[in-house]
């Protein structure tokens, strides 16, 4: 359930809001009063989200360091919160198999990229005095049987910058959080390319919970986001139905 009017005057910026958890929390965000920039490699999905709420959109790939500036600049002069959603798979390939291309892009896409909006959007909350950062990792954060080798790398890297970032920008008024979902449904492009890789992993998908649906997540990261979670900072939030507790 929504919370009327905890955005009210603020703009958040949302990654991967064309779909799943970016497009359930762009649409929780504009219900409790945010002005939303909605960020998607897929301007069609961005369309669709635009008919149903008010909102900037930027469409591009966020590994294009023009994109971020166009995102930051869609803003226009306000960042209050941030939200790192976007997010690829691997196919499930293990170290031995994952191919360079794989590996970079995966990074590129789940690293890299948060991490150039980050520091872009630092200046405008450093000014402010105030800011909230929310990344997406995943349950692939908290253990290496979840993913192949470069999802996992890639959000157990995400973690570790989430916490950087509360540690040094703590004391400007800056928190920054993660979330670290388990299986959530989703369109995200997850199906097997390593037969090896999946039959090893696969006997630990059994002390997996149920998939849960964007919006569960949504109501998580908006929380994060907003003042009623002004003592949270440096916090890896999981949302995965107890997976993190087997």
């Amino acid at each position: 359930m929504s919370t009327a009017d905890r955005f009210t005057g603020k703009t958040v910026i949302v990654t991967g809001a064309g779909s799943g958890i970016g497009r359930a929390t762009a649409l929780r965000l504009a219900a409790e009063g945010a002005s939303v920039v909605a960020v998607d490699v897929n301007q069609e999905s961005l369309d669709k989200l635009a008919a149903e709420i008010e909102v900037r959109t930027v469409a591009g790939d966020l590994t294009d360091a023009a994109v971020i500036a166009r995102v930051v600049a869609a803003a226009d002069g306000r960042i209050d919160g941030l939200a790192n959603v976007a997010g690829i798979m691997d196919g499930f390939l293990p170290a031995g198999e994952v191919d360079d291309a794989t590996w970079e892009r995966v990074m590129g896409v789940n690293v890299t990229a948060p991490m150039r909006l980050i520091r872009a959007v630092l200046p405008v909350m450093t000014a402010a005095g105030s800011g909230s950062i929310v990344n997406v990792s995943s349950e692939a954060g908290l253990r290496g049987s979840a993913a192949g080798a470069a999802y996992t790398t890639s959000k157990h890297a995400v973690i570790g910058l989430t916490r950087s970032v509360a540690v040094v920008y703590g004391k400007d008024g800056i928190r920054s959080n993660a979330v670290a979902p388990g299986g959530v449904a989703t369109n995200i492009e997850a199906a097997p390319k390593s037969q090896f890789g999946f039959e090893r992993l696969s006997p630990y998908f059994a002390n997996a919970a149920a998939t849960a649906q964007p919006e569960q997540l949504a109501a998580a990261i908006t929380w994060l986001l907003s003042d009623d979670a002004s003592n949270t900072n440096g916090v890896v939030l999981a949302s995965d139905g107890g997976w993190n507790a087997v």
